[in-house]
């Protein structure tokens, strides 16, 4: 049977383009509906989970009439990171990757941003900042994940709206969309789920970086201590991927967001101009508190809050809308 070539969003800026993916071997449902029912829905999640990767694989990047070979790491994924030459166009641009299979080419095509010239990039968690996941019950969060298909997951009051006016802050022409990046420490496992899931509720398209590949059921069930350092990393190089833009981080107060993000802004001191928490639980937490009273004193505009109009209200008091 076939290989899978999956490929992400991937991003650009005036010098160099980064585009991803992985190589699977063949899984029984090419792309996995979400909104199959109940035990339906279960068996969809659980095939993405036990879908083996191909190591080694030749994959080929055409940009313009030239054509880039690389091959995949040990766990099937792939990075092309490639000088670029002066571009014109800006926004989201299709890009095209082969996989030689025997004496078979297999296409897909993916897309990439550029993001228009502006002033804004805004980084944001997913579960349990804008999804409803129940993080802090991880026999709930893994009920929810296995039982409630695509259509029964939830949002947050309010929050699209709130991202969808981020989007469009400080553009004359509403057209053309601030620099948008989902960053969370779930597996590339769940990234057509969640791609799905925002275009339905029609949250601002972004580029997603998830965590390395799960391919063992077993960490599934059994998923330990979550480590958030790939979080910081691939937040340290969005910002210095994009130097000149001023970011909005938003996050919840559920795991290690704040603390991160007050790493980030002790490092990069001129360049994050506002900090969202989202509050979890019944009672906003006194080492949040902490963290982000430190943040105030760094000159970075804080929000801790339950509701999202809450963080509407505060980005209009600050000047972002």
């Amino acid at each position: 049977m076939k290989p899978i070539l999956k490929l992400y969003r991937g991003y650009a800026n005036e010098q160099e383009l980064i585009v991803m993916g992985h190589v699977l071997k063949s899984a029984e449902i090419p792309d996995y509906d979400f909104q199959n029912k109940s035990l339906k829905n279960a068996a969809t999640i659980i095939k993405m989970y036990r879908n083996k990767t191909v190591a080694n694989a030749d994959v080929f990047l055409e940009l313009g009439p030239t054509k880039i070979h690389t091959r995949t790491l040990n766990d099937g994924y792939f990075k092309f990171c490639i000088p670029l030459e002066q571009m014109t166009t800006y926004g989201w641009i299709d890009y095209k990757v082969s996989l030689r299979y025997l004496n078979e080419e297999i296409t897909s095509i993916g897309s990439y941003v550029r993001p228009h010239k502006g002033n804004i990039g805004v980084i944001s968690d997913i579960d349990d900042t804008f999804l409803i996941s129940h993080t802090k019950n991880p026999l709930k969060k893994l009920f929810v994940l296995l039982f409630h298909n695509l259509n029964d997951r939830k949002v947050f009051e309010d929050v699209v709206a709130h991202y969808q006016a981020l989007s469009t802050a400080g553009r004359n022409e509403k057209s053309e969309n601030n620099a948008f990046f989902y960053v969370s420490s779930s597996e590339w496992n769940l990234y057509s789920f969640m791609i799905k899931f925002t275009k339905l509720h029609e949250f601002p398209k972004a580029v997603l970086l998830l965590k390395d590949i799960k391919t063992n059921l077993r960490e599934v069930f059994f998923p330990g201590k979550r480590n958030h350092n790939h979080k910081f990393d691939k937040i340290k190089h969005i910002l210095e991927f994009y130097p000149n833009l001023k970011y909005i981080l938003l996050g919840d107060d559920s795991q290690q967001d704040s603390f991160l993000y007050e790493t980030i802004c002790k490092i990069f001191p001129l360049t994050v101009v506002a900090v969202y928490i989202r509050q979890s639980g019944s009672q906003k937490k006194e080492n949040i508190s902490k963290v982000l009273k430190n943040l105030e004193d760094l000159n970075v505009a804080v929000c801790y809050f339950k509701h999202s109009s809450e963080a509407i209200a505060h980005s209009k008091a600050i000047g972002i809308l």
